[in-house]
């Protein structure tokens, strides 16, 4: 076969560098939603650019070079979680009460998901990424990201309506 007929595989160091360079705040947001700590998510996201860095050739371009990374993400931020997984989203100090009572309210709510459902509704709502891209970055499918992102809302509101009682 000529290497006019190969599909390229692979991923350069440019093309990882742009996605580092574009993604980097979302990426440490959703490893510190994981492992409940800003620092760990910090080093949890460095290591996992070493290894795509060092796995960089065996992308295949099947999906997205981006929710390749995310699986590396996700993967290294559970690796190095500390138990118990707590959600982490460090907001801005409001100094309302309320809110911050809400924000309190909406995290232990989010901690009592099962873990799909969590990640799941990180990597959609912290990272914006569409179902295809979260369907590749925890080899699920995409009807399982559907069904796993509405039983997570479903849950939430239940959860929530409990409180409110």
């Amino acid at each position: 076969m000529s290497l006019m007929g190969r599909r390229q595989t692979g991923a350069s160091l440019d093309e990882l560098r742009d996605v580092y360079g574009r993604r980097l705040a979302e990426f440490r947001r959703v490893a510190a939603a994981i492992v409940a700590d800003r620092e760990i998510a910090c080093d949890a996201v460095q290591e996992a650019f070493v290894r795509a860095v060092r796995l960089r050739g065996s992308f295949t371009r099947r999906g997205s070079l981006d929710a390749w990374v995310w699986r590396i993400v996700v993967n290294t931020a559970r690796d190095m979680r500390p138990p118990p997984l707590e959600c982490l989203e460090e907001t801005a100090d409001t100094g309302n009460a309320e809110n911050d009572e809400r924000r309190a309210l909406v995290r232990a709510a989010v901690q009592q998901l099962p873990e799909r459902q969590r990640l799941v509704l990180f990597l959609r709502h912290y990272a914006d990424l569409d179902y295809g891209s979260i369907a590749v970055a925890l080899s699920i499918s995409d009807g399982t990201v559907a069904a796993t992102l509405h039983a997570a809302h479903a849950r939430l509101r239940q959860l929530l309506a409990e409180v409110k009682r």
